[in-house]
């Protein structure tokens, strides 16, 4: 029978352990050398649209007609959306609140739940369904189809033109979107309301109102447009850097929506955590 030496065994074992190490330490290398290569072309990207965005020749038609399309092509989503929100807070409040005796708190209750956090957390993430995921499938394929790269060629600048005006658009538009979804939220409220019982227009708005103030507003609005501005890059981002296969339409879509809605969620957190130290 022959046997192995020990020492020969133990040498090849060592060798193998050592080619894996130094397979998964390459692998973790390029892991970490993508991740800084994705980080600096994010600062890059950032640093073109603040360079292009303050330089002359601001595309207006191209940024009037992106806040067409983003703003005035997604009211009747937002306005079923925010109708809804009311609707189901309402319903879900109103047995709790009985309860409690407190039940003419419920108009006060739904408006200031609308306007601080359910209003725009739930638009903003509606919106990066809808509008980030059709910036980055728009701009993946005029990549793919090298659109991007013929207006280069033609001394047009893609930059300014298909993603300035995109971003802008989105920043201005997204907040008017969500106090156009809280005033139908309200409304929505107020037909939740006469449900089970009657209660008059006017008098449902003026108790929903009179429990709100200025600073309920404006933190919801300064948020919003950090919203906007999360939407608009990174649709953006996603669809110009696409790359050159068909298949990178859809990936850079996808990406997109989960990317914009996490990011939405964690602006969402800091700015709560900012506005409870401050007021």
């Amino acid at each position: 029978m022959n046997k192995t030496n020990p020492v020969i065994k133990v040498k090849g074992f060592a060798t193998n352990q050592s080619v894996r190490l130094s397979e998964k330490t390459m692998a973790k290398t390029v892991q970490a050398n993508n991740f800084l290569t994705d980080l600096a072309d994010v600062f890059f990207f950032i640093s073109r649209f603040l360079r292009e965005t303050f330089s002359r020749n601001f595309e207006f038609k191209e940024f009037l007609r992106q806040c067409f399309q983003i703003g005035y092509k997604s009211l009747p989503l937002i306005s079923i959306t925010g109708t809804i929100m009311g609707l189901v807070l309402t319903i879900q409040s109103r047995p709790v609140l009985i309860k409690f005796g407190a039940v003419t708190m419920l108009p006060g209750m739904v408006a200031i739940s609308l306007i601080r956090e359910m209003g725009p957390v739930i638009t903003a993430l509606i919106c990066a369904g809808k509008i980030g995921s059709g910036m980055g499938a728009e701009l993946g394929s005029m990549r793919v189809t090298e659109q991007i790269d013929a207006m280069e060629v033609s001394s047009t600048n893609p930059m300014r033109f298909l993603v300035v005006t995109r971003v802008w658009a989105a920043m201005i538009m997204i907040p008017l979107l969500i106090l156009y979804a809280d005033a139908f939220g309200i409304l929505g409220s107020w037909a939740g309301a006469n449900l089970k019982g009657d209660v008059s227009f006017v008098l449902f708005f003026s108790q929903a109102f009179s429990h709100v103030k200025f600073m309920d507003f404006l933190p919801a609005v300064i948020k919003s447009f950090f919203f906007g501005a999360v939407i608009g890059f990174v649709g953006c981002y996603k669809g110009y850097n696409a790359g050159r296969g068909t298949e990178s339409v859809g990936i850079a879509a996808n990406s997109a929506v989960v990317l914009a809605s996490l990011l939405v969620i964690i602006v969402d957190m800091i700015a709560v955590q900012i506005t409870d130290m401050l007021v």
